[in-house]
């Protein structure tokens, strides 16, 4: 294998003017839509249903008179023939090489094959991922999470092999052991869930007596999974726990791995050359095409072929950056923030609406808690109620009045609400390894 000496995992498609990124998505859209279209008989009966063919996607705009799809539409066609994935795919069955599923934390998981091809294609929507993080051939990389039918890192391994980094599996091994192995391996870098990065530097430096900033030699992190890596006190948190950079990225089992951040760390790139990101107000689905307003993100995969992801509405909140070019030199557009936050996910308690992301914020910017904490909605009478659990690190207790002036004051301006903050005994909430869930809503 030829060595990258570039910046870019790939130079050409990464700095491609926009006028001609923009030509290559249409080509692309419309090749996908004609895919679709004449293999799947689910998009062709909703083609159909629409009046629309693949004669009919001539520009950019055209794209919008395209039906959406939901994760709904996807689970209603499942378990059924060809089984289990029904009537969306578009490849006969025995070209299926792999199964993944969703993780199922929004419902009923939904099932997606793939082809040898389109796993090849995750592999490769990696790279880009891990090399704009600067993962290289000579870094060992320690994967911890547990090998299973959810997508997590799995793409995520084969990236890193196909950049030319040394992998270690982590799967099988519990947290203490992972840590030990890293150590023993002078691992020097990391790919998990922010929950999981906080947990694991917990439990060294509470249970190992190890210090990940001091004793490991872990210098890069690539977080996925949660919007944590773009929520700044929670960054600071893991980048501070582990004495190494930390950076985001966003996927999806249905979508792909459509973003990243590079070292620049201005918001998320948009894999533009792979996916077409548009993003719609979330009441009227009219088109958000400037910075400065928040929308959900309808998306298209271009180039999976067993499952087509042809404008998927993700319910994902995001918004456009300001900044028009980058500083790292990429062409693809930025989003601010990342992820920002679910539409599924938005809460009204007490009138107002609340995004969960707005409490990790204010609880991970004080320097006296523990990483986790817990959100309770419940209903007394006609009354809503929420309650924060949290834990005060040891030695902190003294400070406990403090803590929870500041506690009520920071989320009064970030949520515009009262909460019932309880202080919990330190590591008695529970510990995540993967997708946490911390926002409970308990009311009928």
């Amino acid at each position: 294998m030829m060595t990258n000496t570039s910046k870019y995992w790939n130079p050409i498609l990464e700095t491609l003017p926009p006028e001609k990124l923009r030509k290559l998505q249409l080509i692309k859209f419309q090749r996908i839509f004609k895919w679709a279209y004449d293999n799947s008989p689910f998009y062709h009966e909703l083609y159909h249903d629409a009046g629309i063919e693949p004669g009919d996607i001539r520009t950019l705009d055209d794209i919008r008179k395209v039906p959406k799809v939901e994760k709904s539409m996807m689970r209603a066609i499942q378990g059924k023939e060809p089984y289990p994935y029904g009537s969306i795919l578009a490849v006969p069955l025995e070209k299926v090489t792999e199964y993944r599923q969703t993780s199922g934390t929004t419902g009923q998981p939904v099932y997606h094959p793939e082809t040898w091809q389109d796993w090849d294609w995750s592999a490769e929507s990696w790279a880009y991922i891990l090399y704009a993080h600067g993962f290289r051939e000579h870094d060992r990389v320690f994967i911890p999470f547990g090998y299973s039918i959810h997508i997590a890192f799995w793409a995520a391994h084969y990236g890193c092999e196909k950049i030319g980094c040394e992998v270690v599996p982590g799967g099988v091994l519990d947290t203490e052991a992972r840590i030990l192995k890293m150590r023993e391996l002078r691992c020097t870098a990391l790919t998990a869930t922010p929950t999981y990065i906080l947990g694991m530097a917990d439990t060294a430096r509470n249970k190992l007596g190890i210090n990940p900033a001091k004793d490991l030699n872990i210098r890069k992190i690539t977080a996925a999974g949660e919007p944590g890596a773009s929520i700044p006190a929670t960054r600071k948190r893991m980048e501070e726990a582990w004495g190494a950079k930390v950076y985001d990225h966003a996927g999806a089992t249905e979508i792909g791995h459509w973003g990243y951040e590079c070292e620049a760390q201005c918001g998320l790139h948009v894999n533009e050359a792979f996916h077409l990101v548009e993003i719609e107000d979330v009441d009227t689905g009219a088109p958000i095409t400037e910075p400065g307003q928040r929308g959900s993100m309808v998306v298209t995969t271009f180039d999976r072929l067993a499952h087509p992801c042809i404008r998927f509405d993700s319910k994902d909140i995001i918004e456009w950056n300001s900044i028009e070019k980058c500083e790292c030199g990429r062409t693809f557009r930025l989003l601010r923030g990342g992820v920002l936050g679910r539409a599924d996910d938005i809460k009204k308690v007490k009138g107002v609406l609340l995004a969960p992301n707005a409490i990790e914020e204010v609880v991970r910017a004080i320097p006296q808690l523990c990483d986790e904490y817990e959100v309770v909605v419940t209903k007394r009478g006609d009354i809503d109620n929420i309650a924060l659990r949290v834990e005060l690190l040891p030695g902190c207790e003294a400070e406990i009045d403090a803590v929870r002036e500041k506690l009520i004051r920071e989320l009064r301006i970030k949520t515009n609400l009262r909460y019932d903050l309880e202080f919990c005994p330190y590591r008695s909430l529970p510990r995540y390894e993967t997708k946490a869930k911390r926002f409970k809503d308990l009311r009928k």
